[in-house]
Order: structure tokens, then C-alpha cells, then sequence
């Protein structure tokens, strides 16, 4: 995994990692035990009406299925993050420069452990749209 001088930067670089390589335990790693995550996703993957999981046992389920039905326009151009030491955001935009990638915004809550406590996936028109088309089911 990647590295960096601080805990923001450390997942600034981990977490994309993890995610690009498919490797739904590393991802996991990276979250307190008592986590609470929010997306979108989570009701369109796993059923149901809510977004919001707690813990690992909830969030493993996702983790493992997104590894497996992540569509071919989910890419890593990003921008650089943003934090004031506990609270960790950044882009990935629709327009990377060499064509559309799914939009989200991710906003992350880092512990004094150096782990996600709270995670909120926000998505943008065109990754929502990929959503719509249900090409997580494909």
C-alpha cells in the first residue's frame, strides 16, 4: 500500500488503493470496528431503504460485493484532498480530462487511531445515472 507522512495523507493514498485493487479486507482494515458509513450504494446493493451502515459485519457484505460488480466507468482520477487534520474530502470528478468517470465526493472522519469513524459517499449527475441504468447488476 502506499504511504504518507500523516494519518490524512496515509488515507488519502490507502483507501484508493484498496479499492482500485478489488481488496475488500484491506478496505475493511481501514475502518473502526464502530464505523458509520453512508452512500447510495448501500440500499442498491444490499437491498432495503436505507444508506447508512454501522460496523464491519455491515460493511463487509458491501465491501465484497462492490469488489466484484464495480463497473468499467468507476475510475481513480482524483483530486487532491482537503482536511483540517481530523476530517479528510476530495473529488473524483465526472470529467478526469481523458473522458466521463462516476462523480463522487468522499467525506471521511479520521480517528486519533488513524482510522475511518465516518464515511459519507457523495454522488454526483453521472455516477448517479450508472445507478439508474442498475450497471452494478450487470
Amino acid at each position: 500500500m502506499a504511504s504518507g507522512s500523516t494519518p490524512i495523507e496515509r488515507m488519502y493514498f490507502n483507501w484508493n488503493d484498496a479499492l482500485s485493487r478489488n481488496d475488500a479486507d484491506a478496505l475493511l482494515a481501514l475502518y473502526a470496528r464502530d464505523t458509520h458509513f453512508e452512500s447510495p450504494l448501500v440500499p442498491h446493493l444490499l437491498g432495503g431503504d436505507k444508506g447508512v451502515l454501522h460496523g464491519h459485519d455491515e460493511l463487509r457484505p458491501l465491501f465484497a460485493m462492490l469488489a466484484d460488480r464495480k463497473p468499467p466507468v468507476r475510475q481513480y482520477y482524483r483530486t487532491p484532498y482537503l482536511t483540517d487534520g481530523k476530517r479528510l474530502i476530495w473529488e473524483y470528478p465526472r470529467d478526469a480530462g481523458h473522458g466521463e468517470q462516476m462523480d463522487f465526493t468522499e467525506v471521511m472522519d479520521i480517528n486519533d487511531e488513524g482510522l475511518i469513524e465516518r464515511h459519507c459517499v457523495y454522488w454526483g449527475w453521472f455516477g448517479f445515472r450508472v445507478l439508474q441504468r442498475n450497471q452494478y447488476h450487470r
